[in-house]
């Protein structure tokens, strides 16, 4: 399975249990840990959790197991490993907090910056 591939069946997998404002990071260029990370809130702990095993298990059925989950007992940020793409799932005022997106983003911007010719 493609990494593209991979992602994709996340985001699906996400989208049909009804997450909130998913976001895709590529994050290649600032990690060797993973290639892309997935951010998604829910709406409650139980929902963050089914979402969570719903990635899970359609990770497995396409033949990928994944490396991890950390947070399930909770259920207010479950992440979910699966080598090159890492799935956050969070509740939202979690994901406020973390604020992941602008963690990622930063790292673009230095790494944009520090890529422009100095005159």
């Amino acid at each position: 399975m493609q990494i593209e591939e991979l992602v994709q069946l996340a985001v699906d997998a996400l989208e049909e249990l009804k997450a909130k404002d998913i976001v895709k990071i590529d994050v290649r260029e600032h990690t060797s840990v993973t290639d892309y990370m997935i951010i998604a809130s829910g709406t409650s702990n139980r929902q963050v959790k089914a979402l969570a095993d719903n990635v899970v298990e359609k990770a497995k059925d396409a033949g990928r197991q994944p490396m991890g989950v950390e947070g399930k007992e909770s259920g207010e940020w479950v992440l979910v490993d699966l080598a090159d793409v890492v799935v956050h799932i969070m509740q939202p005022a979690t994901r406020e907090f973390y604020d992941l997106e602008r963690l990622w983003q930063s790292a673009e911007s230095r790494r944009a910056a520090q890529q422009q010719p100095t005159e």
